[in-house]
């Protein structure tokens, strides 16, 4: 075996990201669904200034993928969060020896130093998105590194091990009090959830005491009925819940999700565009 072959074996070595909770993609359409198709609106390397018409050095990728939650690629690390003059608000996650920077988000979910698990979501993109990836160090193009994520995900499907967390798949359906506004409430959540987690966390702002009694009885009840630990715990679902554990889940996304409405209407004056003024009424009373 030649000195080179032996080097480019090391090489791959040093390239292999291992990650305990599995890959996944940076965007992706949903639980259950296929990853998006996104645009490359610039690509990696010398390039035309799309505005300046100067050419110049792209040290990444970017896609065309507007307010889009954005998810760890595998298992990482936090090491950056901030806004500079050339990606505006960014949030960087070390991913063993690569480190990938997110470039022009609208906000970060997960805050400096917090570990990541593949499929968490960390941020939200802003009008576009662009992704920047190093290597110990040396820039490489994003688009190679994300073949490497996709191709660890296919291997590992094709060796009937998923290839990206799953969360709990009930036998019975989990629905809401929000169903038939889901998707206008999805369109605000993708916008405004990093703020309301960021205020949260800040402690900026609390869920009402109605709403935190609720959610107390709600998980207080469920001990008594033995939901929790039926199945065996894992990252999709650590509480171990099944199917019978449904009305659990659909009492605590009640409170949740009634809680986010209620930070727009405090912060924003925004509510969900088809509801009356009674409805507006009934979630302030209820939560604020």
């Amino acid at each position: 075996m030649s000195k080179e072959t032996k080097q480019d074996i090391e090489k791959k070595k040093e390239l292999f990201l291992e990650s305990p909770s599995g890959f996944m993609m940076p965007f992706a359409a949903g639980e259950g669904e296929e990853t998006e198709e996104v645009e490359i609106s610039l690509g990696y390397g010398e390039q035309v200034h799309p505005n300046t018409g100067e050419k110049f050095f792209h040290h990444g990728v970017d896609f065309v993928c507007p307010h889009k939650p954005l998810y760890a690629i595998a298992s990482g690390t936090v090491i950056g969060v901030g806004q500079d003059g050339t990606h505006d608000k960014f949030i960087n996650v070390r991913y063993g020896k690569f480190d990938v920077k997110y470039g022009h988000i609208d906000g970060h979910v997960v805050n400096y130093g917090s570990k990541v698990n593949a499929g968490q979501q960390i941020a939200v993109s802003g009008d576009f998105l662009h992704i920047g990836v190093t290597f110990d160090g040396e820039d490489i193009n994003p688009i190679d590194f994300l073949t490497v994520i996709l191709s660890n995900i296919a291997q590992l499907a094709a060796m009937g091990i998923k290839g990206h967390p799953q969360l709990v798949d009930f036998d019975v359906p989990v629905r809401t009090k929000y169903e038939a506004d889901q998707e206008h409430i999805i369109e605000m959540m993708f916008r405004f959830l990093p703020q309301y987690i960021a205020e949260i966390q800040a402690g900026t702002y609390r869920m009402s005491d109605r709403a935190d009694l609720q959610l107390r009885n709600a998980f207080s009840q469920s001990v008594d009925r033995n939901y929790f630990f039926e199945n065996l715990p894992s990252y999709g679902n650590p509480l171990g819940l099944s199917g019978r554990s449904a009305p659990l889940v659909s009492k605590v996304q009640d409170i949740l999700i009634g809680d986010f409405l209620a930070f727009m209407a405090s912060r924003h004056n925004m509510y969900v565009p088809t509801w009356d003024e009674a409805q507006k009424k009934n979630l302030l009373s209820l939560f604020l």
